[in-house]
C-alpha cells in the first residue's frame, strides 16, 4: 500500500526510486497510510540433538493464509532468514538468570531489491531460575527506529504480564495507519489490572532523519575518523564496522548510510552480519557491514580486497586503504571538521533530534557545494526527457581540488542513481537560471 509521499524531492518518493540491481537497494523513505508492520515474530532458542541451541520462530502474528505461490515463497524465505539475524552471534548460548535487554535492527533484501527492516528486542522472559533469552522482532518496510523502539518498549512491558496481552496491542497497531511526518497516532490498549491505556506514537517532523541517531557515531568516533569513513562511503568502498553490541553496530551503520543523504547507498548493506555469513567480507563489490568483535580474527583471516575496518569499541581504524585523508577537498574537510567538532562539544546541550539536524546539515551542505549545480546541466528535450551534461557540469567547477573530487564522484552508483531520477523528474528545471 503506498499513499502519496509527503516529501517532494524525487529521491524521497518510493514510487520513483530507481531499483538498481536486485538485492542492492538501501533504505528509502515511505509514505503515511501504510501498515505499521508486516509481522511480529518471537524467536526462541531450542536445544538440538547435539546439545547446542538453534534459533526458531515460536510465535508469528499475523498468520497469513490464502497466499499466492510467489507470496508464499517470499514469506518462507523471510521466515527462514529472521532467526539468523535475531541471534547473529551463533549458538554459543547457555541459560542465565540475568540478562540486560537490548534493541537492535537488521535489514533484509527481497529478490526484487526492496528492503524490509527487522526491529528487535532481545530480553529474558519473566520467571525464576535459569532461562534463555528470546527476541521479539517486528518486520516492517518503514524506517523509523525511534518509533519502533517505543513499540518494543510496550511489547516488553506486556511480555512481563503474559504473551496473551501482546496480541490485542499489535492488532490495534496493525489496524492503525502509519502517521505522516510530525503527526501522532493513538493506540488504545487494555492491560489487566491497569485498564485501558492510550499510547501515542509520533513520527519525527523530518522524515529523512527518522531512521537514524548520529549521536551514536559522535560518541564512539572522532570527527576526523567520521570524515574518513564518509569519504570512503562516498567513493563506494568496502566498509566493515566492528563492535560487540548489536545495538551499537546497527545504530552506527544506519548513521553512516544516512550521512550520504540525499544520495542512497545501493550496494550490499548488512548492519548485523550473522556468523554463518561472515564470508560476505570476501565480496569484491562495495559493501557496508557490521560484525561482532568476537569474529575479528576470522574476518582478518579472510582473503579480502581493500577495505576500511572500523573498531567502534576503541574508536579507531584497524585497516585502511591509506588515502582517506586526500579524498575530500581540504578546504571542505576543514569546514566539516569545525562543524562536527562544534556539535560534538555541545552534545549535552542538544537533543538527539537537534544533533541529527545539525550533523545532517553539515554533510548536505558539502554535497550542495560540490554538486549543487547539477540542475542547470540537465538538457531537456521537447518530449520532456532530460540528459545530464557531465562534461559541462565538471567544467563549471572553478576549484581544481573540488573538480578532482567531483570527477571521481560522478562515476559512482550513488551519483548515477540520483541523476537518473533527476533526468526523469523535471523538478530540477526550477533550478535553471
Amino acid at each position: 500500500t503506498e499513499g502519496k509521499d509527503d516529501a517532494p524531492a524525487a529521491e524521497n518518493n518510493p514510487s520513483r526510486v530507481p531499483q538498481g540491481k536486485p538485492g542492492e537497494r538501501c533504505s528509502v523513505f515511505y509514505s503515511a497510510g501504510q501498515f505499521f508492520f508486516e509481522y511480529l515474530v518471537v524467536v526462541s532458542l531450542k536445544k538440538t540433538s547435539d546439545g547446542r541451541y538453534e534459533p526458531k520462530i515460536t510465535y508469528q502474528f499475523p498468520k497469513r493464509e490464502n497466499l499466492l505461490k510467489g507470496q508464499k515463497e517470499e514469506e518462507e524465505r523471510l521466515l527462514k532468514a529472521i532467526p539468523l539475524f535475531c541471534f547473529p552471534d551463533g549458538n554459543n548460548w547457555a541459560p542465565v538468570t540475568d540478562f540486560t535487554s537490548e534493541t537492535f535492527s537488521f535489514v533484509l533484501t527481497n529478490v526484487d531489491g526492496s528492503r524490509k527492516i527487522g526491529y528487535c528486542r532481545r530480553l529474558l522472559p519473566s520467571g525464576r531460575g535459569v532461562r534463555l533469552p528470546e527476541v521479539f522482532c517486528i518486520i516492517s518496510c518503514l524506517g523509523c527506529f525511534g518509533l519502533f523502539s517505543k513499540i518494543l518498549d510496550e511489547v516488553e512491558k506486556r511480555r512481563q504480564i503474559s504473551m496473551a496481552v501482546i496480541y490485542p496491542f499489535m492488532q490495534g497497531l496493525r489496524e492503525s495507519p502509519f502517521p505522516a511526518p510530525g503527526k501522532t497516532v493513538t493506540i488504545k490498549s487494555f492491560i489487566p489490572e491497569s485498564g485501558t491505556e492510550l499510547i501515542e506514537l509520533t513520527r519525527p517532523v523530518d522524515a529523512h532523519l527518522e531512521h537514524v541517531e548520529f549521536q551514536a557515531l559522535l560518541q564512539r568516533l572522532s570527527p576526523h575518523l567520521i570524515l574518513h569513513i564518509f569519504a570512503s562511503a562516498v567513493l563506494e568502498r568496502r566498509l566493515i564496522f566492528l563492535a560487540e553490541e548489536l545495538s551499537v553496530l546497527s545504530q552506527c551503520i544506519h548513521a553512516v548510510a544516512a550521512l550520504l543523504y540525499p544520495f542512497t547507498w545501493a550496494h550490499t548493506y548488512i548492519p548485523v552480519v550473522p556468523e554463518c555469513l561472515l564470508d560476505t567480507v570476501c565480496c569484491p563489490t562495495p559493501f557496508m557491514v557490521g560484525i561482532q568483535m568476537r569474529h575479528l580474527e576470522r574476518v582478518l583471516d579472510q582473503p579480502m580486497e581493500e577495505a576500511l575496518i572500523v573498531d567502534l569499541c576503541e574508536g579507531k581504524l584497524i585497516r585502511a586503504v591509506g588515502d582517506e585523508e586526500e579524498i575530500l577537498p581540504i578546504k571542505q574537510q576543514n569546514e566539516m571538521l569545525t562543524s562536527l567538532s562544534r556539535h560534538n562539544n555541545n552534545n549535552n546541550v542538544h537533543t538527539p533530534e537537534q544533533v541529527n539536524t545539525l550533523v545532517s546539515e553539515t554533510f548536505v551542505q558539502f554535497f550542495v557545494r560540490m554538486v549543487g549545480h547539477y540542475a542547470s546541466h540537465i538538457k531537456w528535450s521537447k518530449s520532456g526527457s532530460g540528459t545530464f551534461q557531465e562534461r559541462a557540469f565538471c567544467k563549471a567547477i572553478a576549484s581544481k581540488t573540488n573538480r578532482k573530487f567531483v570527477k571521481k564522484f560522478v562515476k559512482t552508483n550513488l551519483f548515477s542513481l540520483f541523476i537518473e531520477e533527476a533526468e526523469k523528474s523535471r523538478i530540477p528545471q526550477e533550478g535553471k537560471r
